[in-house]
């Protein structure tokens, strides 16, 4: 899992960062906006049906097609 996840931890803490400051701000630049709707997406992605967790199996799959971009692709 921790192979698998990366730059995750960095980039979910930019976010958060960023969408805090984008409270105050609305002009933002494009490399801003595509970081808050990355953020906004791996945040997404990591939630969980209350009472259903996901298997490792599929949290690494999860996390794995999030950090690759993978996912992106198919929305």
């Amino acid at each position: 899992m921790k192979k698998v996840s990366g730059s995750m931890k960095l980039e979910l803490a930019q976010y958060r960062e960023m969408a805090a400051f984008a409270q105050f701000g609305s002009d933002l630049d494009a490399s801003t906006q595509q970081l808050l709707n990355r953020g906004s997406k791996l945040t997404e992605l990591l939630k969980q049906k209350q009472y259903s967790p996901m298997t490792v199996a599929e949290q690494v799959i999860s996390v794995f097609c999030g950090v690759k971009v993978i996912w992106m692709i198919l929305i």
